[in-house]
């Protein structure tokens, strides 16, 4: 949330776009660390899933974000 906050007043997509991936990595760690935090058995497996799900979910939501501001600038003069 942090990323995509520092950069919505960007008024750019180049940079929005930027910072949306910083966004979307930052999904995988959480799941890189969700790993650890079962190891390590500060969360259940139910809670490792749910959490797990959630951050894939989000990441997904992220990528489709992404790929229409890309996809932004061809609809805009197709038009």
């Amino acid at each position: 949330m942090h990323n995509i906050a520092e950069d919505f007043d960007s008024e750019t997509n180049p940079e929005l776009i930027r910072f949306l991936g910083y966004a979307k990595r930052s999904c995988t760690d959480v799941q890189s660390e969700l790993y650890v935090a079962l190891d390590e058995k500060y969360i259940s497996k139910d809670e490792f899933s749910e959490t797990y799900e959630l951050a894939g979910r989000t990441r997904a939501a992220i990528r489709g974000c992404i790929k229409y501001l890309r996809e932004y600038p061809k609809r805009k003069t197709a038009n």
